[in-house]
């Protein structure tokens, strides 16, 4: 009977994975059989607080002007949140030449 309990409270917590800290990195690409990065690499972030205020650019212009990127390659997304989301960031990566 204990094994059942100790077992019903891991699959309770089950829903809160992740809620108090997230770092994931997702590729945005397709097809990556075949992908070369490319030598150069640039990020571009957006971040929030408690929901209440947002600001950044994560988008792909802004990443391969900071990496100095005029042909991109591959992308990449990046999450990170920290209790329940009440600070997040989103960096957009991209590589390329």
């Amino acid at each position: 009977m204990r094994l059942y309990k100790a077992a019903f409270a891991l699959l309770s917590l089950a829903p809160l994975t992740g809620c108090f800290f997230t770092d994931i990195k997702l590729p945005l690409d397709r097809d990556v059989n075949q992908t070369s990065l490319g030598a150069k690499k640039g990020i571009s972030s957006m971040q929030s607080i408690a929901w209440i205020v947002a600001w950044g650019d994560a988008g792909t212009d802004a990443a391969a002007r900071d990496g100095q990127i005029t042909t991109i390659k591959h992308m990449d997304q990046r999450y990170i949140s920290y209790l329940f989301g009440l600070y997040t960031r989103s960096d957009t990566i991209v590589y390329g030449d």
